[in-house]
């Protein structure tokens, strides 16, 4: 019966000038043929047991131990799939036509890689452009942004318009961390570009629009994304903001009500403030949809936000915006609205600072306030989870960290002391 199977071949005649052996296909058919496969090392080297290549040895260093191991356990497949394939048909030909025939069915295999590839022609930027201007099309314009930022990451580190989605692979993307790394760049800013070049990767597998070889996202590890500094605020604070007196009318003051009507809504995001019409208001609820998610809620409208609304729905129609600040949700006024948040987050800065809170304060420290506050109450963080309308219980868990680590700071205290 005929057998082949990957070996080091040790033979003196076959040892090489610098002292190491050929990588090589032993192929017994009445009689032994080796098959050098282009690699070699030294007997230590070699993994006898396990037929690979030693990444540990020194005389391997340098050396792409795991590709060169995943090829050499291909080519032991494809030789072995040749002889069942043969069947009893291979008691007609010698070893010599059969090591011939392993070989051609290796540059075969080969060739069918390379068709493979030249069928799977598609680049990022076509299959990210189909992506982007369905987003755009659908008025979702921060996800178009965040693929489009994320090409353009690609083409400035390979320094190319075209990058093949067969050009993606496990190396590709190890050379891009290290590249941004050695730049000094975070691995939040890393993260945020391949996270986005894997959505429009796999979004062109799941649509039939490309067959990987191997999708390296399988194997490859996204750097995980450090959490920024502390930005829940206390209850005391926000009380402080309360008591703040700003003219009517004023820039200030209408910054103060926004904050507070977001407060109020259960840390409701800035985007979604900015869109709320008059009709969203009934008698004794807010009604909204999350920009985000798509999620419906349903606030019910305390005596504070309720003094608030009242100011804001004065001789309004149903349909008109509540705010002057509005947003219609289109691709087309996105920049308007990144204008708007910029400068509330510079006025919310600014009442931080005439109500004594130090550090940064923005509209995203009133959502993550809002759940710590809640959790010091006693609040689960499964009812704060549903407020916020998170998909997970592992996303809540993120805005409570800063609590949970004052929480275990008070026991340490107590126990020390």
């Amino acid at each position: 019966m005929a057998k082949v199977s990957l070996v080091l071949d040790t033979r003196e005649n076959s040892r090489k000038s610098d002292g190491t052996y050929p990588i090589s296909l032993n192929v017994y058919h009445k009689k032994t043929r080796f098959i050098a496969l282009g690699y070699s090392t030294s007997i230590l080297g070699w993994d006898d047991s396990n037929c690979k290549l030693r990444k540990s040895v020194a005389c391997n260093k340098g050396l792409r131990c795991d590709e060169i191991n995943q090829e050499l356990d291909d080519k032991l497949y494809q030789a072995k799939k040749l002889l069942r394939e043969l069947g009893k048909s291979i008691n007609l030909i010698t070893v010599s036509d059969l090591v011939d025939l392993l070989k051609d069915n290796w540059d075969d295999s080969i060739k069918s890689e390379i068709k493979k590839k030249v069928e799977n022609n598609i680049s990022l930027q076509e299959w990210g452009k189909v992506l982007i201007e369905r987003k755009e099309n659908a008025d979702d314009p921060g996800t178009a942004a965040w693929y489009a930022n994320g090409i353009t990451a690609l083409e400035n580190y390979q320094d190319a318009t075209t990058i093949k989605l067969y050009e993606i692979t496990l190396t590709y993307l190890k050379n891009f961390e290290a590249h941004h790394l050695g730049k000094g760049n975070t691995k939040n800013t890393i993260s945020i570009y391949l996270r986005a070049i894997r959505a429009i990767y796999n979004s062109a597998i799941e649509e039939d629009q490309f067959v990987p070889l191997k999708n390296p996202f399988d194997s490859y590890k996204i750097p995980k994304v450090k959490r920024t500094k502390k930005r829940a605020r206390t209850k005391e604070n926000i009380n402080s903001i309360r008591d703040l007196k700003y003219p009517k009318d004023s820039i200030l003051w209408h910054a103060k009500n926004y904050a507070l009507i977001m407060f109020n809504c259960r840390g409701m995001n800035f985007i979604d403030l900015v869109q709320l019409k008059v009709k969203n208001v009934t008698e004794f609820h807010l009604h909204y949809t999350r920009s985000k998610s798509d999620k419906q809620f349903i606030i019910k409208i305390t005596d504070e936000l309720r003094e608030i609304l009242n100011f804001y729905i004065i001789n309004k129609e149903p349909n008109d915006y509540l705010f002057p600040t509005n947003y219609d949700g289109s691709t087309k006024h996105y920049q308007k609205y990144k204008s708007q948040r910029r400068r509330m987050n510079e006025r919310l800065n600014t009442i931080a600072k005439d109500a004594g809170i130090e550090g940064n304060f923005t509209t995203y420290h009133i959502r993550h306030s809002w759940a710590t506050i809640a959790k010091y109450m006693g609040v689960s963080t499964e009812l704060i989870s549903e407020s916020f309308g998170h998909g997970s219980l592992r996303t809540t868990q993120i805005y409570l960290k800063d609590f949970e680590n004052e929480m275990l700071d008070k026991v340490n205290a107590m126990v020390v002391s």
